[in-house]
């Protein structure tokens, strides 16, 4: 059972916003709701090739959520250099 959309919105931008302070990149709310999002998807398909479960909970899928939008902004970086 998933969080539903405005739990994904809500989460996704908190683990957006947490990202973007512990990285120090700048980015408006829509972005970080975005890279909360994205960056869950990105985390859960890195894990997976681990053989990581994360838990189907909303702490799980934060902490998915600011994993990959920490890898986000990482490889943002890279490319933007």
């Amino acid at each position: 059972m998933g969080v539903g959309w405005i739990g994904a919105i809500i989460i996704g931008g908190l683990a957006g916003w947490l990202a973007g302070k512990l990285m120090e990149a700048r980015y408006g709310i829509l972005l970080n709701i975005v890279l909360g999002i994205v960056g869950s998807v990105v985390a859960n398909a890195i894990l997976g090739q681990f053989h990581v479960a994360v838990a189907d909970t909303r702490m799980g899928f934060f902490i998915t959520g600011f994993i990959g939008a920490c890898i986000l902004i990482f490889f943002a970086r890279l490319v933007q250099r």
